[in-house]
């Protein structure tokens, strides 16, 4: 949210983008076309910028695999731990009819394997996008209407990563996340070894928020029905149920990909949020569905 903040204070259009992309979800989820979308699958070429200084930033082949295969695992409903939905939820659980694949062509129509590598001489980055510059030592996004962009780096601050919203630059449009929590191999150090990292944040990527709506007084919320609202974010692994905000009996939905818990404690969608998504790729993303 410190990025989302940053580009609304910088970035004028995106404010008017955001309104706008939320005006058309609300009227793409009410009419149905959201739904429409919701019914096919829908594939999105990837690009994975790989930007190392320490040989083991540098991450292999394989370990980016891995991480495409959580992604497509989760946003299926395939994710072998989706037997720990609490029975309260499963109704709820969705496949969100998303997939991710490796891009196979460059934007010069060349073949790739869809993961570039730039040795940098930083020791790391933070928030402000300069692993997307390579003047500032990064690498320079794949145009944004037709690939999504993931930047893997060393980030300092304690940052995991971070995403943009649907409206913001496309020069900088994308998914940044740690190297040590990107994939399931490697580099990737528990607790956030399991890639859900940037499946919470290719959430954002298409429109999804925190369950909490970012604000820690219950006054907030995610603009989804079927997620209770909740106090603020869970770390760790929470016991079920977690109760706040007068949501009980079942409490916080904190196994949802939405919250901030460790990688094994989240492992579900809901259908609602699947909507938005929908509604993400038939508005504000539409070049992907219409691809």
């Amino acid at each position: 949210m410190q990025e989302y903040e940053r580009l609304l204070e910088e970035q004028p259009s995106f404010r008017t983008n955001q309104q706008r992309a939320e005006a058309f979800t609300a009227r793409a989820v009410t009419s149905g076309e959201a739904e429409r979308v919701a019914r096919r699958l829908i594939t999105i070429p990837t690009v994975v910028h790989v930007v190392y200084k320490k040989p083991k930033e540098n991450i292999s082949k394989a370990q980016v695999q891995s991480q495409i295969a959580v992604l497509n695992q989760d946003y299926r409903f395939t994710n072998p731990d989706t037997a720990k939905v609490p029975d309260a939820w499963k109704g709820l659980a969705a496949d969100a009819k998303i997939k991710f694949k490796l891009a196979t062509k460059d934007p010069d129509g060349k073949r790739t394997d869809g993961i570039v590598r730039v040795q940098t001489d930083r020791a790391s980055f933070g928030p402000g996008d300069g692993v997307k510059k390579a003047s500032q030592g990064g690498s320079t996004a794949w145009p944004a209407d037709a690939y999504l962009n993931v930047w893997v780096c060393a980030l300092g601050g304690g940052l995991l990563g971070y995403a943009q919203f649907p409206g913001g630059p496309k020069a900088t449009d994308g998914v940044v996340i740690l190297h040590s929590a990107f994939g399931t191999e490697g580099s990737a150090i528990a607790p956030f070894n399991r890639g859900r990292t940037l499946t919470h944040e290719v959430g954002h990527w298409l429109n999804l928020r925190h369950i909490w709506g970012d604000t820690l007084d219950c006054s907030g919320g995610d603009l989804v029905s079927d997620t209770p609202n909740s106090r603020g974010p869970n770390y760790g692994k929470p016991s079920f149920p977690v109760i706040s905000c007068g949501n009980g009996p079942n409490g916080d939905m904190f196994m949802n990909y939405m919250d901030y818990v460790d990688d094994a404690a989240m492992f579900m969608f809901t259908a609602g949020q699947v909507a938005r998504m929908s509604a993400c790729l038939a508005g504000p993303r539409k070049s992907f569905a219409t691809a």
